[in-house]
């Protein structure tokens, strides 16, 4: 008899451990009211977030512009011309050996970190010298990659940077 009032024991408090369990889950209805809260919060988020991210594409590529722009004017200074379209912006890291030669040419070049760095849509920034705003023009394309265009597509051009 002591044997099955212990197991009847057991038994009771394995139902109060269940029933005590399932007090403390959420309701289907709860879990819904979260997930709609939570598709208002990306609806209305989202679209802000991604208009920040172009505009700090943007302002990546103005910022890559005037660091070429202050490279070509240290090149300049020191050999007396700008280097060629042929030559192009990679004739601030390796010495160019076509064109007009280059004779101060700076050993290690003219940009911080050897590079020439691609604009924020991974595509080569224009590079013509002598320019048609300028002595020289940098310009990237944009999203597209082609000239023209509106929005995330639109030019930056150095002779538009302030």
């Amino acid at each position: 008899m002591n044997e099955l009032s212990t197991d009847m024991e057991t038994l009771g408090m394995k139902a109060k451990l269940l029933k005590h369990t399932n007090q403390y889950g959420f309701t289907l209805i709860e879990l819904m009211v979260v997930i709609v809260i939570l598709g208002f919060l990306a609806a209305f988020i989202g679209p802000k977030l991604v208009g920040q991210a172009d505009k700090g594409r943007d302002v990546r590529a103005r910022m890559d512009i005037q660091a070429l722009e202050t490279a070509l004017k240290m090149y300049k200074l020191e050999n007396g011309v700008y280097p060629s379209t042929e030559q192009g912006l990679q004739a601030l890291i390796e010495k160019p050996g076509t064109g007009t030669v280059p004779k101060n040419w700076r050993k290690g070049g003219y940009m911080e970190k050897s590079i020439i760095p691609k604009d924020p849509w991974k595509n080569e920034y224009v590079y013509l010298s002598p320019g048609a705003h300028g002595d020289f023009d940098i310009v990237s394309y944009g999203a597209d990659g082609v000239a023209g265009g509106e929005d995330e597509n639109k030019d930056i051009n150095n002779w538009e940077i302030e």
